[in-house]
């Protein structure tokens, strides 16, 4: 038994023969306690040396030359391994930390309490301007239920069948009228004339009627207009709805008085 057939022991642990030479060291090996004995030694060192590349294992084959090589190539290894294990733990320290934070967001939103979402804080309502009076309904019972200030006073003329309901108030500037009018045909031009008693007159309204009229029975709605006097109520005599052709000349269709 030579000492190359003893070194041959990491070359085959390390399957580094040829096809001959591993034949040869096997049939050595099944008669030399020792290398059986050195081989099983070697199988942790082959466990640790697995990822070691091709020149490594080329540096283990000059060991024979070298005994101290081996060891500064263990130490080198070990050394290695160490650092690939702290790397390793690192990375799976990282790993963790990435998914307990992932699983804690998962946990927020698929839990038995979901985060609230905001709601937004509701708008106000924005006033809206009361809606201006339009005009009421005509006929028997002009007004209805609606209330002017002042004293009502109706009146109906014979000759044109015009029907007027009027309210008169006392105010620091004169006179206030409010007037619903209705069977006012049209079309034609009206005006509101008020007439003192000391036979002065003045004019305070003017406005179109349409063909189909104001609380008629093409338009039963009736016609609703306010107006003001400087006269004192005190003064006035009488309060006349008109009709102007078109030359200006005027005819009355209803008149209120004994004011």
């Amino acid at each position: 038994m030579s000492r190359t057939d003893h070194m041959d022991v990491a070359a085959y642990a390390l399957g580094v023969l040829d096809a001959q030479d591993a034949e040869r060291f096997e049939e050595h090996l099944a008669t030399c306690w020792a290398c059986a004995a050195e081989l099983e030694t070697m199988v942790p060192v082959v466990g640790m040396l697995a990822g070691i590349d091709g020149e490594a294992m080329a540096a283990l084959e000059q060991t024979h030359t070298d005994p101290a090589l081996l060891d500064r190539t263990l130490v080198a290894v070990r050394r290695d391994r160490r650092r690939t294990r702290v790397r390793q733990l690192l990375a799976t320290a990282a790993a963790v930390v990435v998914f307990g934070g992932l699983s804690g967001v998962a946990a927020g939103f698929l839990g038995d309490d979901p985060p609230p979402v905001p709601q937004a804080a509701p708008t106000p309502s924005v006033p809206t301007a009361a809606p201006s009076p339009g005009p009421t309904s005509s006929g028997e019972g002009i007004g209805g239920d609606k209330e002017f200030e002042g004293d009502p006073h109706e009146a109906t003329d014979p000759g044109t069948g015009v029907k007027t309901t009027m309210w008169l108030a006392q105010k620091e500037y004169g006179t206030q009228i409010a007037v619903l009018l209705s069977r006012l045909p049209g079309p034609r031009t009206c005006r509101l004339l008020v007439v003192r008693k000391n036979a002065t007159s003045e004019v305070v309204g003017t406005w179109s009627v349409p063909g189909s009229g104001y609380g008629t029975n093409q338009n039963p709605v009736g016609l609703e207009l306010t107006a003001s006097t400087s006269a004192p109520l005190a003064d006035i005599e009488k309060v006349q709805v008109q009709s102007v052709d078109v030359n200006g000349v005027a005819s009355p269709l209803v008149t209120v008085a004994g004011l």
